[in-house]
């Protein structure tokens, strides 16, 4: 069987929030209460939605996931997509579904004429870290997250 890399459909909600909270237990998280779940599959599959799912269907059995948005870059003057969340489910992992990933939100990123792509790394997934070096991605050392919870 091959692994197929699809936009997700809203059948798909139970398996999304299943990987979800799989990702959640992986970071050590408190994964999305109900509320939080349905607030987030009215936002994926609304008739305006707030941000993309892409799924990775292996079988009749979806193993990941990956969730995008676009925000502006200024000194661009180009769209950027930011990459919220790609997960993998443990099993499935070391089997190039990372990779197909990327290559559709590479795709889906040039198609948009974004000027970049960005996306935030726990500092202990080193495995994480590693992928994305491999792919040529730079760390941006100069740059300091914040974050003010409302």
């Amino acid at each position: 069987m091959k692994i197929k890399i699809r936009k997700a459909r809203k059948t798909d909600s139970g398996d999304i929030i299943r990987l979800i909270c799989e990702l959640a237990k992986f970071e050590k998280l408190t994964p999305p209460d109900i509320i939080s779940s349905n607030r987030l599959l009215k936002d994926a599959f609304s008739k305006n939605p707030r941000f993309k799912v892409l799924v990775a269907e292996f079988g009749k059995e979806l193993i990941g996931y990956a969730f995008y948005f676009f925000t502006y870059s200024t000194f661009l003057a180009r769209p950027t997509l930011f990459l919220e969340d790609i997960f993998v489910s443990g099993n499935e992992r070391n089997k190039g579904v990372g990779k197909l990933f990327w290559n559709e939100l590479l795709k889906t990123a040039k198609k948009n004429k974004c000027g970049r792509m960005e996306w935030i790394v726990l500092d202990w997934n080193k495995n994480a870290i590693k992928f994305y070096q491999n792919l040529g991605a730079k760390h941006m050392k100069e740059w300091n997250l914040y974050r003010l919870v409302l």
